[in-house]
């Protein structure tokens, strides 16, 4: 009886899932009588402990930052010179960086750059927006003193950083981000509501560094981060929800708004 061949599908978010449902048990620990789930993080800022480590974190800011675009081949051999290690090193490196989704795997050709597009862009942003808004409205609906305190301190450390968001504060900025857009949800979400909204999170962050860094750009980040920690505070569910959805569209809003040529350069994907 002859067997049905296997599908391999290389979609980074189908890579991403398959690496945290294998690392889930590891990757959550829910606090004993908190509401809140603490999670192993590649993106904090601490110092790196290990030369694979090292290379990470380097190799994903080169990445985030455009100086490897869309759809470049990464080239082992070249870029174990470029960070000074070795080529297991370095493929521990890569192999991280796929679960980061900025990175694909295509068989035995090695790695590439993760493409970018705005209809990808558009298909994150509508899956956040199912996610996470619904979260959110729980979240203040079922929040004690203990979610508000977690709301008005992650709040208070992210303004620090994006009045405005500077070259130098982005990582730091985008760490903070994170941490508020968890704590809004984090009186209502499960362990796997965080997991999926850290994998588009991640698969998102080179679309807000196009979007924070566009010269003409009019957008104030922080008015908008004001407005739904305003309205949650409130516990204005509603109107919470209605922010944190235009919030999590205006990236998608910004670029899809910008002339043709602009975009077709942004969004120019390397094909050797």
């Amino acid at each position: 009886m002859s067997s049905t061949p296997a599908v391999r599908l290389h979609h980074p978010l189908l890579n991403l899932l398959g690496n945290f449902s294998a690392q889930a048990s590891q990757q959550v620990a829910v606090i004993s009588g908190d509401e809140t789930f603490a999670f192993s993080d590649t993106t904090d800022l601490a110092t790196p402990k290990t030369l694979a480590e090292q290379a990470y974190l380097r190799l994903r800011q080169h990445i985030i930052e455009g100086v490897y675009p869309p759809g470049a081949k990464l080239r082992v051999e070249r870029l174990k010179h470029d960070y000074a290690v070795g080529a297991g090193t370095l493929r521990e490196a890569l192999t991280r960086l796929v679960s980061d989704a900025l990175v694909i795997v295509e068989g035995q050709r090695g790695f590439r750059v993760t493409p970018m597009s705005l209809a990808d862009l558009a298909d994150i942003t509508r899956l956040r927006i199912h996610i996470e808004v619904d979260a959110l409205r729980q979240s203040i609906r079922n929040g004690d003193d203990a979610w508000e305190e977690r709301v008005r301190l992650s709040f208070a450390q992210l303004s620090s950083y994006e009045q405005p968001i500077s070259l130098e504060s982005r990582p730091t900025w985008e760490v903070c981000n994170r941490r508020f857009h968890e704590a809004l949800i984090s009186a209502a979400a499960s362990p796997w509501t965080y997991l999926v909204l850290r994998i588009l999170s991640q698969h998102s962050e080179r679309y807000r560094r196009l979007c924070i860094g566009l010269e003409d750009s009019k957008r104030d980040v922080h008015r908008e981060h004001t407005d739904i920690f305003e309205a949650a505070m409130r516990r204005a569910d509603a109107r919470a929800a209605l922010a944190l959805e235009d919030h999590i569209s205006m990236t998608l809003t910004t670029l899809q708004n910008l002339p043709p040529e602009k975009k077709r350069q942004l969004f120019q994907t390397v094909s050797k």
